[in-house]
């Protein structure tokens, strides 16, 4: 099959086949609490929060540019932004990643 084939085909998968899964349940309370204002659309504590995620590290299924948004998971105490973020779907799909966007596990509820 050729590669070209191969991203066309990985990304028609549902999302169903992504393979690092992680219950809403074992997500650090932080992250819990940030999956909860999205759902209720915010506040946000960031103003990044809500803004496109391009998915540049090629780390998520392939979608058109818009289909996902980011999300600051708040660190306790950090001076910063910190690493972890919830990237939503346009399917409403969540991942979580607590590493800047190196790995990410999809969130199930």
């Amino acid at each position: 099959m050729r590669a070209a084939a191969l991203v066309l085909a990985f990304a028609a998968l549902p999302a169903l086949a992504f393979q690092n899964d992680i219950p809403a349940s074992q997500l650090p309370a932080q992250a819990r609490e940030t999956l909860r204002l999205i759902k209720h659309n915010g506040p946000f504590p960031y103003a990044q929060d809500g803004s496109t995620f391009a998915n540049r590290e090629k780390r998520l299924p392939m979608r058109a540019h818009g289909y996902y948004r980011e999300y600051t998971v708040k660190a306790a105490g950090a001076g910063d932004r910190g690493p972890q973020r919830i990237v939503a779907g346009n399917g409403g799909e969540f991942y979580y990643t607590n590493d800047h966007y190196r790995t990410f596990r999809r969130i199930r509820e």
